[in-house]
């Protein structure tokens, strides 16, 4: 794959996708490092919402606002990125959580997650890129033998 097949998204394209999709991977700072996790969410104008319980997200998000956020998909032989940095705070004010409650983000995982929190995108990029047949990811070690899989 070369430079020229690698295409940045525009914003509008960006959020196409980001309204398409419901799972992403929310980056937090844990600890002085960085962790991440996958949630379920959903737009709301230019943020997103993820609803967590209390744990490792909500006190990082606490700690250190700042995040990031990522998705990538497949769509028609191509592959795309879409990436969203910004500040999450957790949504609190009574008349701001009766229109939360009211958006599609109904957890995955079993368990109380009574927290919402509001992603406010301050940067999105995105690209996208034709997916290449594996066949041209011959290497030395393409014909080694590997051990089978469980």
């Amino acid at each position: 794959m070369n430079a020229e097949s690698t295409w940045n998204l525009e914003a509008k394209d960006c959020w196409e996708r980001l309204r398409a999709t419901s799972v992403g991977r929310l980056a937090v700072i844990v600890d002085d490092a960085p962790e991440i996790f996958p949630v379920n969410f959903t737009v709301e104008h230019s943020a997103l919402v993820i609803r967590t319980g209390d744990g490792t997200k909500i006190d990082a998000i606490r700690r250190h606002p700042r995040v990031a956020f990522e998705i990538d998909g497949l769509e028609s032989g191509y592959a795309f990125s879409v990436v969203v940095k910004g500040e999450a705070k957790e949504i609190s004010a009574p008349e701001e959580l009766r229109d939360t409650v009211s958006l599609d983000v109904s957890p995955l995982q079993a368990g109380t997650k009574n927290h919402f929190i509001r992603i406010l995108a301050e940067v999105v990029t995105g690209r996208c890129f034709p997916v290449t047949d594996a066949s041209t990811w011959e290497s030395a070690l393409s014909h080694v033998a590997r051990a089978p899989q469980e």
